[in-house]
């Protein structure tokens, strides 16, 4: 991948921007055989490299940098659409997204000249963060170690549910170094000692390369290390630092919620057969098939203005951050905004999976329709973080004024 230098500004085909021509062909090309791909689990390499041409990941990087400067409720937005035409596809970039608004969007100083030019140059980043070990409840800690080792450093570890990295250029890794300090390390897939497994075997999302990251003795560059306790408020130091990637998530629950809508309607406009009692000769006729229709199709509508909504209070708190305003209560603020979206949509779209088959009839549960897709892929992208959580945390606040936890996501 060759990368901009710092000084330079790419000179590319104009960026897939919402109500585009460049980003309607774009979710043209990535739609075309999507749910094929998820029957046969072929994973999406040719759909990424598109991504990766149009520079689709440097979406939310300023303008005077080569980036299109979407606000968050614009890159969301086009997130929905993104996920309508493929849910994985979506999934896959958003630690990429999660990478630039950590480190590639700083609120002063210049330290994210490196890390933005490898959003510039077309560069996709993936996170290799999670690992199964024992947790302590309200804290975080990492077997992963970062070691110092010569000018550099060495990194040793396994961690899990590594979604996107597969198909990524470069993965940025979580880590604690001889003194616990949390770090995070950006390090290129190629480099020798790391390797990426696609072991992902869940029921949804197949697609994600959502597998396993060894690391053995990994060799890592001073400059390509940041520690938590010198960023500053940035990375993963910030406050609700998860609060965005949680909405992310949201934002393709949403998007699956109106490709059910949209493949709902198709079955009824191009159902043959009815029931013997249907209240009308012509399915497209039947009022309880509109219905199901018509409950799926406004819950798409409900679950993206919930979620632009709380884009927008996170938008906000963004500019709270640029401005050099104590950001923890709009922070806070646009956590209790994703979370409440969480709780809301994730259940929205779990019923309208099961609806689209009501609009169906038993020929659509046929293996070949593949219809069972979109509610697969809602209760996998569902399972991730739990919504019951989210709500109790919502309604003790309400009760009781207490904040969000800082961590978990939130």
């Amino acid at each position: 991948m060759t990368v901009a230098s710092p000084s330079l500004r790419v000179v590319a085909p104009r960026l897939p921007t919402p109500g585009s021509r460049e980003l309607s062909e774009l979710l043209a090309a990535i739609a075309e055989g999507a749910s094929e791909r998820d029957a046969t689990r072929t994973l999406p390499f040719a759909q990424i490299d598109l991504l990766r041409a149009a520079r689709f990941g440097a979406l939310r990087l300023r303008t005077e940098e080569g980036g299109a400067g979407l606000t968050l409720r614009e890159l969301l937005s086009v997130v929905i659409e993104l996920a309508v035409a493929d849910p994985n596809v979506a999934h896959i970039v958003r630690n990429h997204f999660g990478y630039v608004e950590r480190f590639a969007l700083p609120s002063t100083g210049d330290r994210h000249v490196r890390w933005a030019q490898l959003v510039v140059g077309g560069a996709i980043v993936g996170l290799a963060m999670n690992e199964i070990n024992a947790r302590s409840v309200g804290g975080t800690s990492f077997d992963t170690r970062l070691v110092a080792r010569g000018d550099g450093f060495s990194l040793t570890g396994v961690k899990y549910f590594s979604t996107g990295s597969l198909f990524s250029d470069y993965v940025l890794i979580r880590a604690q170094d001889e003194a616990d300090r949390f770090v995070s390390a950006i390090v290129p897939v190629d480099r020798k000692g790391l390797t990426l497994e696609d072991d992902w075997d869940g029921l949804g999302q197949r697609l994600t390369g959502t597998g396993t990251t060894r690391l053995d003795d990994v060799h890592v560059a001073a400059n390509e290390v940041i520690f938590d306790d010198e960023s500053a408020g940035v990375g993963f130091a910030r406050p609700y630092t998860g609060s965005y990637s949680q909405l992310f998530l949201t934002a393709i629950v949403a998007g699956v919620l109106r490709n059910a809508a949209e493949d709902a309607a198709e079955l009824v406009r191009t159902r043959k057969r009815s029931f013997s009692f249907a209240p009308a000769e012509r399915p497209a006729d039947d009022p309880i098939l509109q219905q199901a229709v018509g409950e799926i199709a406004s819950a798409a509508f409900a679950a993206e203005a919930a979620v632009l909504a709380a884009a927008e209070a996170l938008d906000r708190a963004v500019a709270s951050r640029v401005d050099g305003v104590p950001q923890i209560d709009a922070a806070h603020a646009g956590a209790l905004a994703a979370a409440k979206a969480k709780v809301v949509v994730d259940a929205l779209a779990i019923r309208a999976g099961s609806l689209v088959f009501d609009a169906g009839g038993a020929s659509a549960t046929k293996k070949s329709a593949n219809l069972d897709r979109h509610w697969r892929n809602a209760r996998t992208l569902a399972s991730h973080n739990p919504a019951a959580y989210k709500a109790r945390s919502v309604g003790l606040h309400l009760i009781s004024a207490e904040r969000l936890p800082l961590t978990g996501f939130y």
